[in-house]
């Protein structure tokens, strides 16, 4: 019977508190994420400004980092991800999913005038524009009954037409990146067993493979099209941020961190910087990634930016 009396009248009083300390660590991490999203700024001075995703509020939204402020150009109760500067810098491409499916929107550089672009029932992310700024490329993802499909689409801004950009691929093709002077797109592609990095020519309409092995991704060519910067993971097996000539020679290990994962990597307009994403999870989608800077002629290491959650997709303008 005091067992009884003691469960009714206490039991009520220790659940009440349990949820009153649930209550409280989730005000206190909202304070925290406050506190850190005013205080939060580049630990480097570089020049000119860098788009990124991050979670540090909870959902992942993107961000403006300058060298004297951190601006937040989203704010919803969905994901906005994969943001990528227009080629004269006044709007962003990015994938956001309000509707529960991923689609391709755009909107101006101070993240007004959000537009949604594509409109399907599949998964459209990993925007890139096309060097005239008057089409947008991105991949599609489509289930299958093992896995997914992806494939390279673009979208022309004013008719909004879509198109797949290399049918004649014959493998699985995502994030596009098109040469500022010639008439070559990159892409992360896949035949059999693994992903490389590709280069397709539009005027003979034909792709090679400019890594082998199956383990190489994410390539993008410098401003002035000198240059490629791609991840590989067969140094260590977990990535590292490489460097090499559009043809494909001279091959150039940029990060030798075995410790980490080094990923994402994007240039500074200027071709003398790389900015890329550290974590130590094997996948971006746990633990906290932060945002670091190489010097191509150095390989030295400058941290530029961490907050309390994941940090991901740079891209410099």
């Amino acid at each position: 019977m005091k067992l009884k009396i003691f469960i009714y009248l206490f039991l009520p009083l220790f659940l009440l508190s349990l949820c009153s300390s649930e209550k409280e660590r989730q005000k206190n991490n909202t304070l925290e994420k406050k506190r850190d999203f005013k205080t939060l700024k580049a630990e480097f001075p570089f020049q000119g400004r860098i788009i990124f995703q991050s979670d540090l509020d909870g959902d992942d939204e993107i961000y403006l980092l300058t060298k004297l402020q951190l601006k937040k150009l989203t704010d919803n109760t969905w994901d906005d991800t994969y943001p990528r500067w227009s080629p004269d810098g006044t709007r962003i491409a990015f994938a956001a999913n309000p509707k529960g499916h991923f689609n391709i929107f755009t909107m101006n550089e101070d993240g007004s005038g959000q537009s949604q672009l594509t409109d399907l029932p599949g998964d459209e992310t990993e925007p890139a524009w096309l060097p005239d700024g008057k089409e947008i490329a991105f991949t599609r993802e489509a289930k299958r009954l093992i896995g997914k499909d992806y494939s390279l689409w673009k979208m022309n801004l004013e008719t909004k037409e879509t198109s797949e950009l290399i049918p004649e691929f014959g493998g699985e093709a995502g994030l596009a990146d098109f040469s500022p002077v010639d008439s070559f797109m990159l892409f992360t592609g896949k035949k059999m067993f693994g992903w490389d990095v590709f280069v397709h020519d539009f005027q003979k309409k034909e792709s090679r493979s400019l890594t082998e092995g199956g383990k190489s991704c994410r390539a993008y060519f410098s401003a002035d099209g000198k240059k490629i910067v791609f991840v590989s993971s067969k140094a260590d097996g977990r990535g590292d941020v490489w460097i090499m000539n559009p043809d494909g020679t001279d091959k150039i290990r940029l990060t030798e961190r075995d410790e980490t994962y080094d990923y994402f990597p994007a240039w500074s307009p200027d071709g003398k910087y790389i900015v890329f994403c550290s974590g130590r999870q094997n996948t971006h989608r746990k633990g906290p990634w932060s945002l670091s800077l190489v010097k191509v002629s150095t390989k030295s290491i400058i941290p530029l930016f961490s907050s309390s959650g994941r940090d991901l997709f740079p891209h410099w303008h």
